[in-house]
């Protein structure tokens, strides 16, 4: 035989040595794949605002409405209830599909799963919230959050923790303003996503992008500009969002699921963390 030319036996020891070190790589790969995904430790955090007559909704949309079908006991014995509800697609804690302010963009049953669920970057800025209503989260607060804890992935879901998802149950403070219809706007008064902030975050290639406020936009913008900048890049975001105090800046693993509602420009949406 030649030089460099394994005899039968050899060639067999060697394919059997890759044989047995592609099934070692790949059990590898499925035990840290379900290690991953094991959700049967750590403990979850509810995200989600329950709806009721008392959700937060914009001035000028539908309020939530429930109504009794039944409830009670039947002629055959059992016990029944079933309800009907009605309300405006963004209210409450719910998603804006990137359709909302963007032309052909996805709906909210076509936004990825992939978009919905990913690791939580929670950005705190209660301090500089507190000190100011009107607070717009800069690009400089998104690099000072990544200087501590490393640069935003792609695919991350980002949560903005302004601090004010404690006084949801009280409109006027929440708000700005308890009064309803289109007088009301321009009496909003909340913290929101500057729109360099929003571009930073579309640089990053984020999934998602959610806020404990009614709107990605803080209360007195007139131009909408974050939502514009996140949704013409098909990122949706998730509006009051519940408290976030017990999340980790970095660690958890969000699931944001909003109802599937076909061509919708939003949704209801359950919104929970898990932490290891």
């Amino acid at each position: 035989m030649g030089a460099g030319v394994l005899s039968l036996h050899e060639q067999g020891k060697k394919l059997m040595y890759f044989r047995s070190f592609s099934l070692a790589l790949v059990a590898a790969c499925l035990a840290f794949s379900a290690a991953a995904q094991d959700i049967s430790s750590g403990r979850w955090v509810d995200l989600t605002h329950a709806f009721n007559e008392r959700s937060v909704y914009w001035p000028t949309a539908k309020m939530f409405e429930k109504t009794e079908v039944f409830h009670g006991h039947t002629k055959g014995g059992w016990f029944y209830s079933a309800y009907n509800f009605s309300a405006a697609e963004h209210g409450g804690t719910h998603m804006d599909s990137p359709v909302h302010f963007a032309q052909g963009a996805n709906t909210a049953d076509k936004v990825p799963l992939e978009q919905l669920i990913g690791p939580g970057f929670v950005i705190d800025v209660s301090r500089q919230s507190a000190a100011n209503v009107d607070y717009l989260v800069s690009a400089a607060d998104i690099e000072a959050f990544e200087a501590r804890h490393g640069q935003i992935p792609k695919g991350a879901i980002v949560l903005l923790n302004t601090g004010r998802a404690k006084l949801y149950s009280d409109r006027k403070s929440y708000m700005g303003t308890d009064e309803r219809g289109a007088g009301a706007v321009p009496k909003l008064h909340f913290p929101g996503l500057g729109v360099d902030g929003a571009a930073l975050l579309v640089e990053r290639a984020i999934g998602a992008v959610g806020i404990d406020t009614p709107s990605i936009d803080y209360g007195q913008s007139k131009d909408f500009a974050a939502h514009v900048k996140l949704m013409t890049n098909n990122i949706p975001a998730f509006e009051n969002v519940a408290d976030m105090s017990a999340l980790p800046a970095i660690g958890s693993t969000i699931v944001a699921l909003p109802m599937k509602i076909e061509g919708g420009s939003g949704g209801p949406l359950r919104i929970v963390a898990h932490l290891p």
